[in-house]
């Protein structure tokens, strides 16, 4: 928990063709870090109050209370009263989701209450972040997660659990279940929140836009998903629209997951580099890459003997 004072709790990671590096804000017990003059300065085009840390009072307080777990956590160790542990459990949750329910407060105020005389107004559009996890906005990418400090939070909290169930409910096999089991339940939930596997989503025509050129998907048989090393999803409309986006982005799309949809059948999602590919300018794709992927040779030659056109693989397509 003293470590939690001095590292970030909490960042927001933003993404967009135009800053392929990303821009970081992270959240620290008593201020902002990251490139906060670079956030402000684009909010300020939509209309968002500028981030300053003395507008929060939560920085004055967020460390004084940090060292009061500390100062508990050392007592109740000291005096060994099993309501004591209770007690400071039931306190610990209590304040991180008051935590939790304050962030998501003033993450709705900054991104709803806009500056009506902005040089960027979309009617209707809010600029909210995400509590935790992936959100769109407009043409940035915003990812929440914890930090350092949020996970060293997160692992007391766990630990504090761990006991008060150790000490409730298993009594005097207590130091047997600390060599074993609870030694493999620790390591069992680091390996769960470390552990992220992102699988693809499908593309919901009508509803779902690319996220190159942010035209809605209107036609089933064309379509990519690039999977970043982080998790995010892009979704593109066209096979031009993935390469501008990579071109674009460089280093940040990097051990990235590549996936086309199978012009035939029911265009399920193929693995870039195991996909058989068809240039034709008869296919008229939503943005003239005039590419169709397929999964077997078979449903390749029979759209060849229709559109005609001229067979590639994913080589020869990354080489454009």
């Amino acid at each position: 928990m003293l470590l939690v004072v001095k590292v970030p709790m909490w960042r927001i990671d933003l993404n967009a063709p135009q800053y392929p590096e990303g821009l970081r804000l992270f959240i620290y017990p008593d201020h902002l870090g990251g490139n906060v003059a670079i956030v402000n300065g684009l909010n300020h085009y939509i209309g968002m109050k500028p981030l300053h840390t003395e507008d929060f009072f939560e920085f004055t307080i967020l460390p004084g209370i940090i060292i009061g777990f500390v100062v508990l956590f050392i007592l109740t160790a000291l005096i060994g009263k099993k309501w004591m542990l209770t007690s400071l459990l039931v306190l610990f949750v209590i304040f991180g989701i008051v935590a939790m329910i304050d962030f998501w407060r003033w993450e709705y105020k900054y991104g709803h209450n806009l500056n009506p005389d902005a040089p960027i107004v979309v009617p209707g559009m809010a600029y909210q972040p995400p509590l935790i996890g992936f959100k769109q906005l407009l043409n940035f990418g915003a990812y929440s997660i914890p930090a350092l400090g949020g996970y060293l939070f997160l692992g007391v909290g766990i630990l504090l659990l761990a006991i008060n169930i150790l000490e409730y409910k298993i009594k005097r096999r207590f130091k047997a279940i600390v060599n074993k089991q609870a030694i493999a339940a620790a390591v069992a939930t680091v390996v769960f929140l470390s552990s992220c596997n992102t699988s693809t989503a499908p593309i919901l025509l009508g509803k779902d836009n690319c996220s190159y050129c942010k035209m809605p998907f209107g036609d089933a048989r064309f379509g990519a998903e690039l999977i970043s090393s982080k998790g995010k999803i892009y979704k593109f409309d066209d096979e031009h629209c993935l390469q501008s986006f990579i071109t674009e982005s460089g280093k940040a799309t990097n051990n990235a997951e590549i996936y086309f949809v199978d012009f035939s059948g029911n265009h399920s999602l193929i693995e870039a580099p195991q996909a058989l590919y068809l240039k034709s300018e008869a296919f008229r794709t939503p943005m003239n890459g005039n590419i169709a992927a397929f999964q077997s040779e078979d449903s390749l030659k029979i759209a060849k003997q229709k559109f005609g056109g001229t067979q590639l693989n994913w080589e020869e397509i990354n080489q454009k």
